[in-house]
């Protein structure tokens, strides 16, 4: 319920309304009180001053940065960084991430092998001679060893694998061996929950940029990091599927993992009362079919009677008529009145998918590319709906929270 005021529940009076806010009060001091300490650093490089500019890694850094705040992260971030000023920013990170729950740092921008050991590359960074190494670039195990101290589980992400023409430069003029684009396998030592470390391709090999908003790795990284209760290695195995796909099979993510516990870093309780998305941009409706809570005449308990209130507040479609998948629909909301589902997941995003995720992000984009949804994901994700009714009321919804409503409907229909 992070994030989530007590004036967003709406407004209730008498006695039901002063004990359902007991009881929310009491739900978001429970879960502050359990909840992980998060920290994470996160760099983006792309205006280099000795390499040709990238075009992707600081949108890729700002928007990780915002999407890891979302998902309750202490965020440090540093964004097309000298040396020094990535040596100060790692330090502060350094500081604040000692002994937290999970760690986590997200790099974009060029980065280098040297017989076998991974640099990251500073704007300044020039690459001269043998020296140039040990001076201008970032050793990964570096940033590595300030996030393991006393921290439970570790996730890196490296997006660093462009083709660096200062690799080249370093192996052929300053005749270092081993010098070359593309990074090399991390390997993983035990302790706390464990460690996951993902690339954007395979070990060696080079990834792609992107022509879009985002590289494609970042991209896949920002659509499936903080699903709900999906754990980290699911998501990243998505990621892989839809990189793999979006290069036609030419860049294909790689991690080494090695966690003893799973790691969901956006768990919901599909039973708690909660309220949020676009229920607070538009108007939720009291349903007139009986649902209406006036009393606790039966002496219900406190919880009980909170996601009796918050079932009030699910709104009704204009038509009682059956759900199908490709008829059109009488939602009650003048934006998608007369289309049908399978119309709308091919369309574009009414609301934000993630709460408070900048409008660059996903404005724009169509819903089925992010999504990947197609009839039968979308039954899976309809009966959860279906099973949980209040749960249409909980996170935002690209297209709406009737549009969720409807989903229920459908699959209570069959998904026919």
């Amino acid at each position: 319920m992070s994030r989530v005021g007590l004036d967003r529940i709406g407004h209730c009076g008498g006695l039901v309304g002063a004990i359902a806010l007991v009881a929310l009060a009491l739900l978001l001091t429970l879960s502050a009180a359990s909840a992980e300490r998060r920290v994470a650093l996160v760099l983006g490089n792309s205006q280099y001053e000795h390499a040709p500019a990238l075009t992707n890694p600081v949108r890729d850094a700002h928007a990780m940065a915002e999407r890891l705040e979302n998902l309750d992260f202490e965020v440090v971030s540093g964004f097309d960084l000298t040396k020094l000023q990535t040596q100060t920013t790692i330090a502060q990170f350094a500081k604040q991430v000692r002994g937290a729950d999970i760690a986590l740092f997200f790099y974009a921008g060029h980065g280098l092998q040297v017989s076998g050991s991974n640099y990251l590359l500073p704007v300044d960074a020039a690459l001269e001679d043998e020296t140039s190494l040990d001076f201008e670039a970032v050793p990964v195990d570096f940033v590595l060893r300030q996030m393991s101290r006393e921290t439970s589980i570790r996730l890196i992400f490296l997006d660093a694998c462009r083709d660096n023409p200062l690799a080249e430069v370093l192996a052929k003029t300053a005749g270092v061996k081993g010098a070359r684009s593309g990074l090399a396998e991390i390997p993983i030592e035990n302790g706390g929950a464990g460690t996951l470390v993902a690339f954007a391709t395979s070990p060696n090999q080079v990834a792609f940029d992107g022509s879009g908003q985002h590289s494609p790795f970042a991209s896949a990284l920002l659509a499936h990091m903080g699903e709900t209760n999906v754990s980290i290695t699911e998501a990243m195995n998505r990621v892989t599927a839809d990189v793999f796909k979006v290069t036609a099979g030419k860049q294909r993510p790689w991690s080494n993992v090695s966690l003893t516990t799973e790691v969901v870093l956006h768990k919901i309780d599909l039973n708690a009362p909660l309220i949020v998305g676009e229920a607070t941009t538009q108007k939720s409706e009291a349903g007139s079919d009986g649902r209406n809570v006036a009393a606790n005449p039966s002496g219900a308990d406190d919880a009980q009677l909170s996601l009796d209130m918050l079932r009030q507040k699910i709104p009704r479609l204009a038509s009682d008529e059956p759900i199908f998948f490709d008829h059109p629909v009488d939602f009650g909301d003048p934006e998608i009145d007369g289309k049908s589902i399978a119309e709308l997941i091919k369309g574009k995003p009414r609301f934000s998918p993630v709460e408070g995720l900048d409008k660059s992000v996903w404005e724009g984009k169509h819903c089925d590319g992010c999504h990947e949804w197609n009839e039968a994901r979308l039954c899976e994700q309809s009966k959860n709906f279906a099973a949980n009714d209040v749960s249409v009321l909980r996170l935002q919804h690209p297209l709406g929270t009737r549009f969720k409503v409807a989903l229920a409907k459908w699959a209570q229909g069959g998904c026919k």
